[in-house]
């Protein structure tokens, strides 16, 4: 049912062209015009192939979330809702609805996207993909999220190196899949966030520091960043 997914970064209104001037060059896109009430959406338009990475002006801290594209909207928010979702705003032809954790999604129709574009060439020859997004779960309800979202896409379910991730796998054709995460402790804040896959870490990570962005914490498959407008993002060693 799923033809396309969206990826949303999602961050502080009075920080929007801070996150778009940073996400343009990181992503080697252009921006849309701005659209919605207030100007709050726009999209990350790459070179080849179609969008598939957007952002939003929220208010609070702001994090991420993803917008499924389908051939039956109402079909959709049925089999979701089964699944263990809440409704959160229906609005007919589109709706947003929650996880069992939380975390928004949304249910769009399909327009037809179906190329999924190449990843980006960044100083020193690195190659990166925006390709997933990252879903914290509570330690007592990650198996209740992952299962969800295995249930509610009709992907893949597949199981990570580390206990505390597994993955939702869709079909090649698709640009985002889903990790999800679980937290350390209860105290924790769930959040959806972006992985990036790198070629090479160190550069991408050098990349992404020229452009503004700061270092939070350096795993040996990943490092955790901050971008200048205070969202937080994943560069991981992964083939992109």
């Amino acid at each position: 049912m799923i033809r396309w997914a969206y990826a949303f970064l999602d961050r502080p209104a009075d920080r929007f062209e801070t996150a778009a001037e940073f996400w343009t060059q990181a992503t080697e896109t252009t921006l849309s015009p701005r659209r919605g009430e207030n100007g709050e959406f726009a999209t990350f338009q790459p070179a080849t192939g179609d969008a598939f990475l957007k952002l939003q002006a929220v208010g609070g801290p702001g994090g991420g979330h993803l917008d499924f594209a389908v051939t039956d909207v109402r079909a959709f928010i049925t089999s979701a809702l089964d699944a263990g979702a809440a409704m959160t705003a229906d609005h007919g032809d589109w709706a947003v609805l929650r996880s069992p954790a939380g975390h928004f999604f949304c249910a769009v129709p399909w327009h037809e996207e179906q190329t999924r574009p190449a990843p980006v060439t960044g100083p020193s020859g690195v190659r990166v993909r925006a390709d997933q997004m990252c879903v914290d779960a509570l330690p007592d309800g990650f198996e209740t999220e992952y299962a969800f979202w295995a249930a509610v896409t009709g992907w893949e379910s597949q199981a990570a190196t580390l206990p505390e991730f597994s993955r939702v796998v869709p079909p090649p054709s698709l640009p985002v899949r889903i990790l999800v995460q679980r937290l350390g402790s209860a105290a924790d804040r769930p959040a959806m966030h972006l992985d990036l896959a790198c070629s090479d870490v160190p550069a991408a990570v050098a990349w992404h520091v020229s452009l503004g962005a700061v270092v939070l914490d350096v795993r040996p498959k990943w490092t955790v960043m901050r971008d200048p407008a205070g969202g937080v993002y994943c560069l991981t060693s992964r083939i992109p």
